[in-house]
């Protein structure tokens, strides 16, 4: 697409947003003086659906006026009406979805399976400067089958004097260690640059190593459009809070390739993830689901879940096809604004569209304190050490013209 380097551009991209109407579905943060602030920060919390409050004010009656029996008539498979919509938004089958716990909870979880290394083959590829959590749950479980992780862990550096991983270079590792490699784990998008990672390719590579492949979806689910099934991917993991905007805190999710759900190797184990056929018999001998749900060790955190299940209804409704075609819009915009017009502000995040989601991360003169001066006038980013400026527009409640009035502050900034 053709931009243009004008406000009245940017207006009439939102006049033709097929996607605009969304925002009024949303509480749009406001300033001390209840003016809209630009709120680019969907990647670390999204904002709230104004849906929300009808479907937690629901449970909160249940719970109310029924108690216990809340749990029998309604709470017991609450859970399951995450599950269609869940898998439509990863690119899964129902079974290999469900929603549970926090995510690096979860990615513990999952490495419990998906992690056992031996003599020969223990070594766990990732990504460096993945999310800090990852790199702490993965060391620890290396160092919890007795390795040590200054061994045993590969963490893929990009190339001298650039900024991001190529495809080929993560494939290549893969093969390099092949019958040492136990398993791959990568984030979908680097939480620093950006950076969306080609999940296909490099799992059909770890597969042919004789590895397991996992991907942590923080920074992908409600962001990407994904084939989990069709790409098979063997395990994966993320949060609600960020671009899914179920709220602080709100519960994660998992995938679980169908090809494993007959699992016979080592997991941890709870009452939740027990044949829901015999579960409340009470008997000492676990026998799990034959799904995703067969991970499940409590039950469901029904208040977390309603949040969860306002915001899942919206992207349901809009659909990952359109609201990734408006996020590379949105970003594409972005970033052309800011070629036109900041020359001195470097954009980290790869050009190509197919290799970033809707996060562009800057690297601008004054660095932090630049940041600091776009925040006070109304700007809501993030700042990621050592010099990022981490710009998320949202395609559900963010605007065109923000884009274009964030690149002003941003130059105003610069000229101060």
């Amino acid at each position: 697409m053709t931009f243009e380097n004008s406000r009245s551009f940017a207006k009439t991209l939102d006049q033709d947003d097929p996607l605009g109407s969304y925002r009024e579905k949303f509480h749009y943060p406001k300033n001390e003086n209840k003016e809209n602030v630009i709120y680019f920060s969907g990647n670390s919390l999204g904002i709230q659906p104004k849906s929300v409050r009808k479907y937690v004010e629901k449970e909160l009656y249940v719970w109310e006026r029924e108690g216990l029996l809340g749990q029998h008539s309604r709470w017991h498979n609450f859970h399951e009406r995450l599950i269609e919509n869940t898998a439509r938004l990863v690119g899964a089958r129902p079974s290999e979805v469900v929603v549970m716990n926090a995510l690096t909870v979860n990615i513990h979880l999952l490495m419990v399976s998906f992690y056992q290394p031996n003599k020969t083959r223990n070594k766990i590829i990732i990504e460096q400067g993945t999310f800090p959590s990852d790199q702490y749950a993965i060391e620890s479980q290396i160092k919890f089958h007795g390795f040590d992780p200054q061994d045993t862990l590969i963490e893929l550096r990009p190339r001298e004097g650039e900024t991001t991983l190529r495809t080929k270079d993560i494939l290549a590792a893969v093969r390099k260690f092949n019958e040492e490699l136990a398993t791959v784990i990568l984030g979908s998008v680097n939480y620093y640059t950006g950076q969306a990672f080609d999940m296909q390719p490099i799992t059909k590579a770890g597969h042919e190593a004789g590895a397991y492949v996992g991907f942590d979806l923080a920074h992908g689910a409600g962001n990407l459009k994904m084939k989990l099934h069709d790409w098979n991917v063997d395990f994966a993991a993320w949060c609600s809070y960020k671009y899914l905007c179920a709220g602080p805190g709100a519960p994660a999710g998992i995938f679980i390739h169908k090809t494993h759900h007959d699992w016979a190797g080592p997991r941890l184990t709870g009452w939740w993830g027990h044949n829901k056929n015999t579960r409340f018999e009470m008997g000492p001998d676990f026998d799990p689901i034959q799904t995703a749900e067969g991970w499940q060790i409590s039950n469901a955190p029904v208040i977390g879940m309603a949040p969860l299940l306002a915001a899942m209804e919206i992207f349901d409704e809009a659909g990952m096809a359109a609201i990734r075609l408006k996020s590379e819009k949105l970003t594409g915009f972005l970033e052309y604004l800011i070629a036109v017009n900041l020359p001195a502000v470097t954009i980290i995040t790869p050009a190509n569209p197919v290799e970033r989601g809707c996060q562009l991360s800057l690297v601008a003169p004054g660095g932090e304190n630049t940041f600091e001066k776009i925040s006070k006038k109304g700007v809501v980013c993030d700042w990621r050490k050592p010099d990022v400026i981490r710009v998320a527009p949202h395609p559900l409640f963010n605007r065109y013209t923000e884009v274009y009035d964030f690149v002003n502050l941003l130059e105003q900034s610069l000229s101060e």
